[in-house]
């Protein structure tokens, strides 16, 4: 009897990642352009982060002058988007207190320095999911904000970024999102904005990750050159050999 329970147990172990993959459907996610060589691209992602998404969203992991890696002088940094901190080496975190967000919006919006990296799944990388969101927002009556996600379905979150990208309505029959007032940007535009906002992102939740590849391919190239020094050392040692 235990033997029989024990076997079940078991099989329901190996193919409980197989269920639960097969429960959940796919979700089509549009591919985010990789900004990430570009300095420029990430100063316009740190401009729009701290303009209209760190009222609520900090970067707690992430100091200040650590922006000066990607080209921006601490000057810059302090005159254009140190806003919630008194020195440069401080975390870039939100003015309002948890507590208070809570209050009021029922819960603390969540910091977003790992974002990028948590929201990577099969469907996609946590890029392309925060590219595809941040382009998916529609108007909806029907929220307490006035706005629905079709990638988060009723989000609590309200669209940012909305007078940047304008307001986007749901066809009822096609599901599809179509544009009903334009914003100040055309949609390449847009896409643009939301492309360089996702790198920053993305460069938030790893800041070493550019140096990090650069030491592997130094180190993978070292051992390619060592691996050719070996061989050619063994060839001409075994060559003696062979003559004795």
């Amino acid at each position: 009897m235990k033997a029989d329970i024990m076997k079940k147990f078991l099989l329901a172990l190996v193919f409980a990642p197989t269920i639960a993959l097969a429960a959940g459907a796919a979700v089509h996610l549009d591919k985010a352009p990789d900004v990430q060589g570009d300095k420029a691209a990430l100063q316009n992602g740190a401009r729009v982060f701290v303009n209209y998404c760190m009222n609520c969203h900090g970067l707690s992991f992430v100091r200040y002058n650590r922006l000066t890696e990607f080209g921006l002088s601490e000057q810059q940094v302090i005159e254009n988007l140190m806003f919630t901190a008194d020195k440069i080496g401080d975390p870039m975190r939100v003015a309002a207190r948890a507590a208070e967000q809570k209050q009021w919006f029922g819960a603390a919006p969540p910091d977003l320095t790992l974002v990028a990296r948590a929201r990577a799944s099969a469907d996609g990388s946590g890029a392309d999911w925060l590219y595809t969101y941040l382009r998916s927002f529609y108007r909806d009556e029907k929220r307490p904000n006035g706005w629905n996600n079709t990638l988060f379905p009723n989000v609590a979150m309200p669209h940012a970024l909305w007078e940047l990208q304008g307001e986007l309505v749901l066809d009822a029959e096609t599901h599809a999102l179509k544009l009903a007032t334009p914003g100040q940007l055309s949609v390449a535009e847009y896409d643009k904005e939301i492309a360089d906002l996702v790198g920053f992102l993305v460069w938030a939740g790893e800041p070493g990750a550019g140096f990090r590849k650069n030491l592997g391919i130094g180190v993978l190239v070292f051992l390619f050159v060592l691996l050719g020094v070996s061989y050619a050392l063994k060839k001409n040692y075994w060559k003696d050999v062979e003559k004795n």
